[in-house]
This record gives C-alpha cells, sequence and structure tokens, in this order.
C-alpha cells in the first residue's frame, strides 16, 4: 500500500483537487490532516503518470508526495542547516561582512548545484574570509540569521513523540551550536572555523564534513541509537545532502536545487517544514508548539 500526500500554504488546497486525484487513482476515502492544508488518501499501487500529475498540481502551488504506508513516522530527523533549518547561507553572509558577498554568493550556489566539487569549493570560499574579526561571526547570528517556518513546531512534534534529532551541516559549528540550541536539536555537527588572536585564519579544521560525512552521520548516530536508516526522515536542500536522502527511509529535498530535487522521490516547494509532519501522518491537531 502507498499513501498520497498533498499540501499547500494554509487555506489554498482545494478539495475539488483531491478528490478529482483520489478519484482518477482509485484512492481510498480522503482523510484531512488540516482543513484546506494538507490531505492524503491510500493507494494500493504507485500510478504510472505520478510525476506528469506531480508537474500539473505543482502549477497549483501544491505539493504532492506518494510513499508507501508503511513506516511513515519517523523515529529520528537529520536535517542540513543552511537554506533548510534557516533561511540563509551562513558562509555567505560572512562573506557580506568580508566585502566578498557576491564572489561566494556565486560559489555557494554552483556547489550546492553539484556543479562544484564541495571540499574544494568550502576551501576555496573559507580562504576570503581570512583576517576577519571572529566578532562578526555572533554579529551575523544575531542579525542576519532566520529560521525557517515550521522548524520549531517539525523539532518539537517529533521530539514529543520521542524522536531523536540531529543537525548535520557542510556549515560551521559556531551556527549549528545555536541554531541546534534555539531548536532542540539532541546535537549537532559541522565544520570549525580556525581562529588565531581573534581573526579567522581562512582555514577549517580537517577533515571537511561533507557529502560522505551527512551519510556517516546518519549511519553512525542511526546504529548508536539502535535504528535503521529506515527510521530516519532527512530533509535538505543541496547537491551535498543527496547522499543522506538517498539513505534515509524519507529523503526530502525542501524548496531544493532543481538539479538536486530532480534526483528526489520526495520534494516540497510550497510547504514550509511542517509538511514533514503530514508526510508522516500527523494532523495539525497533533502538532506541538
Amino acid at each position: 500500500m502507498f499513501t498520497c500526500t498533498l499540501i499547500a500554504k494554509p487555506g489554498t488546497l482545494d478539495p475539488a483537487l483531491v478528490e478529482s486525484l483520489r478519484n482518477a487513482w482509485g484512492g481510498g476515502d480522503a482523510l484531512w490532516l488540516s482543513p484546506d492544508e494538507a490531505a492524503e488518501f491510500s493507494l494500493a499501487n504507485m500510478p504510472e503518470n505520478r510525476w506528469a500529475v506531480w508537474q500539473d498540481v505543482q502549477n497549483l502551488a501544491t505539493d504532492l508526495v506518494i510513499q508507501p504506508s508503511q513506516g511513515r513516522r519517523k523515529k529520528m530527523l537529520l536535517a542540513d542547516m543552511d537554506s533548510t533549518m534557516i533561511e540563509q547561507e551562513c558562509i555567505d553572509e560572512l562573506a557580506d561582512e568580508a566585502g566578498v558577498g557576491a564572489h561566494v554568493k556565486d560559489i555557494t550556489a554552483r556547489a550546492m548545484n553539484g556543479e562544484l566539487d564541495f571540499e574544494g569549493a568550502l576551501t576555496e570560499r573559507v580562504a576570503l574570509l581570512r583576517g576577519l574579526d571572529a566578532a562578526v561571526i555572533d554579529h551575523v547570528l544575531n542579525t542576519r540569521i532566520t529560521y525557517m517556518p515550521g522548524g520549531a513546531t517539525l523539532l518539537a512534534t517529533m521530539k514529543a513523540n520521542g524522536a531523536h534529532a540531529a543537525l548535520v551541516s557542510g556549515g560551521f559549528t559556531a551556527f549549528t551550536a545555536q541554531v541546534a540550541a534555539h531548536l532542540g536539536f539532541d546535537e549537532n555537527r559541522a565544520n570549525t572555523l580556525l581562529i588565531e588572536d581573534g581573526r579567522l585564519t581562512g582555514e577549517v579544521v580537517r577533515p571537511i564534513l561533507g557529502r560522505e560525512a551527512k551519510v556517516e552521520a546518519l549511519e553512525q548516530i542511526s546504529a548508536r541509537l539502535g535504528l535503521a536508516p529506515h527510521d530516519v526522515i532527512a530533509v535538505g536542500d543541496g547537491a551535498n545532502d543527496l547522499g543522506m536522502l538517498h539513505l534515509a527511509g524519507a529523503g526530502v529535498a525542501l524548496h531544493a536545487k532543481p538539479s538536486v530535487a530532480a534526483q528526489c522521490d520526495m520534494r516540497v516547494n510550497h510547504a514550509d517544514l511542517t509538511a514533514l509532519l503530514f508526510l508522516q501522518g500527523y494532523a495539525r491537531a497533533d502538532f506541538v508548539g
């Protein structure tokens, strides 16, 4: 059995669309997880025209995900940070402060799109921050960083239901520590910026945490907790997230680069992070916080 979930911004999911699709695919009765926002119905088989219909409903600002029904509710959340749990790329914000913002943003975009080797791109960008006052990190955290809508609710609801939450970023521990504490993650992993005499050296501690390290984090943390990869829901937006998204039982590409989203079966482009709760079968009435 499969479950089809339709999610849109609050108040914009058309009940007629849900009924039309359910009838076309011979689905079970529609269950509304949130009125005019999220609904689901069961399917006996995966529809052959799945992606053609997905594109049609995308044009209606609606997300559609079809997944196996069994084991949808996960016991662990593994999340990327930049442009996933927060709305910015931290290295771009630091680069702005260093006066090299435009150049670094271009490298970041290409790396997240999979056009550049992640480790090489990170090394090149961090080198451009050499000499920057380390106090700028706190300034950026306090004035430039905003949280992705729905993130706090996602964390609070999953943790209230016994799940473990880990933040794993190709960014920097100076940021993940604060973001993890603010949102309620149980642990965080990222790269560490080297600082000498109060200034950034332009280097990070080796080895660099990139795509493979995120896969290792999923394997190590789930094994430590006695879980299997199937028990994990992972979320990210960049090419360096693809490994963990493919390994997790549910890998969600959130507002992802097109080349990244194209490689994922679960794509959320219109809803916020609470979509990850709807995908697990939580109703809005079940949300915490």
